[in-house]
């Protein structure tokens, strides 16, 4: 997507790769919306860091990052022999893949990876090999994205009012995004929409990425606390909701995405308000045979006694005026209380009217009898998989 910085506009993907110097180029999600840094991740220990760290977050997006970081582990390899080669690799994979265990797109990102370099002779061919793969991974990413976009504009009329939840955008997707694809293709035809930004707490990706981006792209949107949900849509101000996903267990249509979720699912089912899901085919888990089996990811508890952002003073008719360059960690929870942080929650089907994907929109009961059409051509057979999504 086009990003404003300063006077000028410029090009970027959340995620790229350099091969000459082999570094994996981010987008500090981080430090937006109040300042816009590109990093590289020299090794594939610092891009699992990265990973790790938030520096990228969203599931398209971080499974980008781990095929790259896979490609940056493989091309360390210094020897010439094959089994040495691939017992290397395997390594690399672990390390990348524990870096967030919820999401699933990482895991198939990288098997597919891993399963391109089996074809090779020799150690150099298989370096080539992982590149290409990781290539095509991010090309395809984008490509879906923009599929999804021109399935879910049927779901979009003209002067709907659209809730979202955390960030499913161009940040989290390489480019383009999820839940932002339809709602961009909406605003390029004309069609008048408006966007409520759900905070997201406790990292508040919807306030802070996906504001920013709608900002960017001169969409109408307003940001609400997650607890303003339920009366926004009492009110009869919500027409749909649009959410994103890390995992989509096929077998029985339910959805991991990040915490607080299920809530909106609930509510809008309460309310009578459709409540989709949008998704690249690599979001898929052909595995698994509950929800129960997805891993949930707890983090640390600084995240919800406190906040990171920019010190800011209020100027002349409310104007926030920034006060230093460095962003500043706020506490406000009580020092000495426990904290529970789970990452993400699960949305059973039954409060799902469907899941966008780039070929079609299913209903969650319609997936698994969708299996041929539905499974990514870049993502490994489910046999492939077995045992090892998971862990």
């Amino acid at each position: 997507m086009e990003v404003r910085v300063g006077r000028a506009k410029r090009y970027y993907r959340s995620v790229d790769y350099d091969p000459k110097r082999n570094q994996v180029i981010l987008i500090d999600q981080r430090l937006l919306p109040h300042e816009f840094t590109v990093v590289k991740t020299k090794t594939y220990t610092e891009t699992a860091a990265a990973i790790r760290d938030m520096v990228v977050r969203g599931a398209p997006a971080i499974a980008a990052a781990a095929a790259y970081g896979l490609v940056q582990g493989i091309y360390q390899f210094r020897g010439s022999s094959l089994a040495q080669f691939s017992r290397h690799a395997e390594k690399v994979f672990e390390v990348l893949k524990s870096a967030r265990p919820t999401a699933v797109d990482p895991v198939n990102a990288m098997k597919y990876v891993l399963e391109r370099t089996k074809r090779a002779t020799s150690v150099p061919e298989a370096k080539e090999l992982a590149f290409r793969a990781a290539n095509e991974f991010a090309n395809q990413s984008v490509a879906e994205c923009k599929a999804i976009g021109q399935q879910g504009l049927a779901l979009i009329r003209d002067g709907m009012r659209i809730l979202t939840h955390c960030n499913a955008g161009w940040l989290a997707c390489v480019d383009v995004g999820t839940v932002t694809a339809p709602i961009y293709a909406a605003h390029a035809l004309g069609l008048k929409i408006h966007v409520y930004c759900s905070e997201t707490r406790p990292r508040c990706q919807g306030s802070s990425l996906t504001a920013w981006e709608l900002s960017q792209a001169g969409i109408s949107h307003e940001i609400i606390t997650d607890n303003a949900a339920g009366l926004l849509m009492a009110q009869g101000k919500v027409d749909l909701v649009l959410v994103g996903a890390d995992r989509v267990v096929a077998r029985t249509g339910e959805i991991t995405n990040k915490i607080g979720t299920y809530i909106k699912a609930v509510l809008a089912h309460y309310h009578k308000i459709p409540f989709y899901v949008a998704v690249p085919l690599s979001t898929f888990d052909w595995t698994l045979t509950s929800g129960r089996e997805v891993p949930i990811e707890e983090r640390d508890a600084s995240e919800v006694k406190g906040a990171w952002g920019r010190p800011y003073k209020v100027g002349k008719g409310k104007k926030l005026i920034p006060v230093g360059k460095h962003l500043q960690y706020v506490a406000f929870g009580n020092p000495g209380s426990a904290v529970w942080n789970p990452g993400f929650d699960v949305t059973p089907p039954e409060l799902i009217a469907g899941i966008v994907t780039p070929v079609g929109i299913f209903r969650p009961e319609e997936v698994w009898k969708n299996k041929q059409i539905l499974e990514s051509p870049l993502s490994p057979k489910a046999d492939d998989c077995a045992g090892g999504l998971s862990a």
